[in-house]
């Protein structure tokens, strides 16, 4: 199959089989956290990954759609990927018509001998160097890929490794470069279905290219992230709608029976009302 077969079969799909489960969650996400106005400028960036290049291709199909006018930059930060994880980004990009913006960096590099949490200092490190690119190409908003089960898994590890209940917000203002914006138009759209439709198009994306560790599918051996999917899935043997219930939490959160709270960075405490 030529790639332009290829990538007239993925359309295809997002627009038929796929158009419930995956764009109509996509375009509900927008709508319901009021994720795009008109004039956008939006940095879509692309990691390498399923859920990045995904989301790529339903941006694409969007603006079949669009009832007002935004601007798409498709674009990949290179952290010091080997070459052939390089390569498969690009490639994927061709096959799936998606036009990338690449630009590199010296991330890993910096990272390499960082003794106590390099993935967590990669992450800040990877969204500063995102937002600072997004700013000289003249967007107003980046877009990442999280998605429902991201959602529902943070909400998870902050109550029981964090000891505090929030959740991963599908819209937030930058602090640190004005007027930019981070958006999450994934955010009601479940992995499972990422994973039907990367598996039924049979394509392979970048899992983890961090040459400092290596993670596999489904979040990684030993990860927090991994023990929060086991935890989740044992606890849908018992109540299979425990994922929207987890989820509608953080939407139902009632003040007047919580201890304590913080807001505008100051706390509050039931007492200050009693």
């Amino acid at each position: 199959m030529d790639l332009t077969s290829k990538q007239m079969n993925i359309e295809a799909s997002i627009r038929k089989k796929f158009h419930k489960a995956i764009f109509s969650k996509f375009t509900e996400g927008i709508r319901t956290y009021a994720l795009l106005a008109p004039g956008d400028k939006i940095a879509v960036c692309i990691s390498g990954g399923k859920d990045s290049m995904l989301m790529a291709k339903l941006f694409q199909e969007l603006t079949r759609h669009r009832k007002f006018p935004f601007e798409l930059v498709f674009l990949v930060m290179d952290p010091g990927y080997a070459p052939e994880n390089r390569t498969l980004i690009e490639r994927n990009g061709a096959a799936m018509g998606i036009p990338l913006t690449i630009f590199e960096t010296d991330i890993f590099d910096s990272i390499a001998n960082v003794p106590k949490s390099p993935c967590y200092l990669c992450a800040r490190m990877r969204r500063g160097h995102l937002y600072s690119k997004a700013r000289e190409l003249g967007c107003n908003k980046i877009a990442l890929g999280h998605h429902y089960d991201d959602v529902i898994e943070t909400i998870l590890m902050g109550m029981l490794w964090g000891a505090q209940i929030q959740t991963m917000m599908p819209k937030l203002r930058s602090t640190n470069f004005d007027g930019l914006e981070l958006i999450r138009p994934m955010y009601l759209v479940r992995e499972a279905d990422i994973k039907h439709f990367r598996d039924y198009h049979d394509l392979h994306f970048l899992q983890c290219a961090c040459r400092v560790t290596k993670a596999v599918e489904d979040g990684g051996t030993g990860s927090k992230r991994a023990e929060i999917k086991q935890l989740i899935r044992e606890m849908k043997q018992t109540n299979p709608n425990v994922e929207q219930a987890i989820f509608r939490s953080v939407e139902n959160v009632h003040l007047d029976a919580i201890v304590s709270y913080k807001t505008g960075g100051e706390d509050v405490c039931f007492l200050d009302r009693y």
